[in-house]
């Protein structure tokens, strides 16, 4: 039976984006200072077109959120503070699906545990319920074989038409970061038909290198229109990106959407490995974030900066294409995509 239940598309209009004001140091260690600007530049671009929803944990905080934003010369008319205390407020990851049924939203709600890796998420996992409530909107629980189903936003992306990218290292991995014990395939797929409208999954190997969600698809691979994806390549056959990059080219030129459109796949370069302190980060312009009149992209003071956003200006061509220095960003292991959330 097929759901009445819709995923839409990130790049269909949406009445805000969610976001969280950066609170907890110990996500940026030693590079905590600038991340608020970048915040901050990121909703000045956003709050020309749309509203901006911005939780921050209480009156204070928000007091010095109104300062940062007004000197980064923001629209504060767009901007709406939500208070609720966060552990880490990574919103794609945290927030519920946004669904369309018929012409109404409804949020499911996935749970949340932190990408089976950390402890402080008690508070992260109960967003859905504070925005569904703030909204007015019915909230979800997606249930399978008796449990809460675990899912990070992160870790799929939609074309608004019934098709799903995800990766097995995310969902399948029968050790590492394990989301949902027992859960196969099939388990997955049944539940992304019910709750997000779902007819076809298409199954990615690997993510890259440094990501320490252990796969997200939105670091690798993304839709742009209902037959295209952007796919991050690697030409440096001794780079750790090479092997899982390049065997997700093959699985995605042999692939096709629910309406059985081939799916077109352009390449997307990635730049050169960033380190810090030793560790290698997860840099990725296809952590990029589409809001209703920007599409933000990550930049890394690469030479491939300009390239990325070039090749995302082409297919995006109705709206403005704009860099955000993500260099101290992804010393928290995600970045643009990985803090927003459309709504």
């Amino acid at each position: 039976m097929v759901s009445a239940r819709r995923l839409p598309a990130e790049w269909e209009q949406h009445h805000a984006t969610l976001l969280a004001w950066p609170m907890n140091k110990a996500d940026w260690p030693g590079k905590f200072q600038p991340i608020p600007w970048v915040f901050a530049e990121m909703i000045r671009h956003l709050s020309v077109g749309e509203q901006v929803d911005l939780m921050v944990p209480n009156g204070c905080l928000e007091e010095k959120a109104r300062r940062s934003l007004s000197k980064a010369h923001a629209n504060l008319d767009n901007v709406r503070f939500l208070h609720h205390p966060l552990d880490r407020g990574w919103m794609r990851d945290c927030s519920p699906a946004f669904v369309r049924q018929g012409e109404e939203l409804e949020a499911v709600h996935f749970a949340f545990n932190a990408w089976a890796k950390y402890d402080d998420y008690a508070r992260d996992a109960t967003v859905p319920t504070i925005l569904a409530e703030a909204d007015g909107m019915p909230c979800v629980p997606a249930m399978h074989r008796g449990r809460h189903v675990v899912l990070e936003g992160g870790a799929i992306d939609g074309n608004g038409a019934g098709t799903l990218l995800t990766t097995e290292e995310c969902l399948l991995h029968p050790d590492t970061q394990v989301r949902n014990p027992g859960f196969t395939r099939e388990d997955y797929e049944a539940v992304f038909q019910q709750y997000l409208g779902i007819e076809k999954v298409v199954w990615l190997g690997e993510g890259i290198a440094g990501d320490d969600t252990h796969g997200h698809v939105d670091d690798l691979c993304r839709f742009v229109t209902e037959s295209t994806v952007v796919l991050c390549e690697e030409p440096n056959a001794h780079d750790a990106n090479y092997r899982a990059l390049a065997e997700n080219r093959e699985r995605l030129e042999g692939a096709t959407t629910a309406t059985g459109a081939a799916i077109e796949v352009v390449g997307l370069p990635m730049p050169a490995p960033l380190y810090f302190d030793g560790t290698r980060l997860p840099a990725s312009y296809a952590n990029f974030y589409i809001g209703n009149e920007v599409v933000l992209v990550p930049t890394f003071n690469d030479v491939q900066d300009y390239r990325a956003l070039g090749i995302l200006a082409e297919l995006f061509p109705d709206r403005r294409v704009l860099g955000i220095h993500a260099v101290d960003l992804v010393w928290g292991f995600g970045t643009v995509h990985c803090l927003s959330h459309e709504r």
